[in-house]
């Protein structure tokens, strides 16, 4: 059996992201990525079952990165301000760190491969009950007005993400040049603490 190489398997993650980035799945397969990696389709096979397999474990792998940076310096008893900022300046620096890993991500995310990815992941439900227990802090400390989830998450993060997008893109409504700066984000974030009070 043919021992696993790391910098060759690295490569052809890499070179799926790419891929499934510029392309999405319909223009991805496993006979251009072994193509783009000068490797063998049956070296691909020692890594991954096949195409759908390859696709999860990276979703996986970059889900798990994604968990992690999320929560560093984070702790759900942080009053709703102090942890919501905490949350903001770690997926800025995520997403400005990983932009083609974000970008495969949410086109994984509106798949159905994202089900299967976070099925498989334990850290995907310590993750939601650290965030299920901010919020409910927030709420039973009247920080925040009682919602629905998808409510509460368009206010909290819906600008963050749109800032975000902007500075992916270098550019803002009508192609106006744009990069985001901490005074602009602490704009942002000062709008939504004010829109999610009760």
């Amino acid at each position: 059996m043919r021992v696993r190489d790391v910098d060759k398997e690295n490569l052809v993650i890499e070179n799926a992201i790419d891929q499934i980035v510029r392309d999405g799945f319909q223009g991805f397969s496993m006979n251009k990525l072994a193509k783009a990696c000068s490797v063998s389709v049956a070296t691909l096979y020692i890594y991954y079952k096949d195409k759908d397999d390859l696709i999860q474990k990276i979703g996986a792998k970059i889900a798990l990165k994604f968990f992690a940076g999320t929560v560093k310096g984070f702790s759900p008893e942080m009053s709703f301000a102090e942890g919501l900022w905490t949350q903001w300046e770690n997926r800025a620096h995520f997403t400005m760190l990983y932009p083609k890993e974000v970008a495969f991500f949410e086109i994984v995310k509106h798949s159905p491969h994202a089900e299967v990815i976070l099925d498989s992941i334990e850290e995907f439900s310590a993750f939601r009950a650290i965030m299920k227990r901010f919020i409910d802090n927030a709420i039973e400390n009247k920080d925040v007005a009682p919602m629905a989830f998808e409510a509460f998450w368009s206010v909290a993060y819906g600008p963050l993400y749109t800032l975000l997008n902007f500075h992916t893109e270098g550019k803002s409504m009508g192609g106006k040049p744009f990069k985001l700066t901490t005074e602009i984000m602490r704009d942002a974030f000062q709008a939504t603490i004010k829109g999610l009070k009760p």
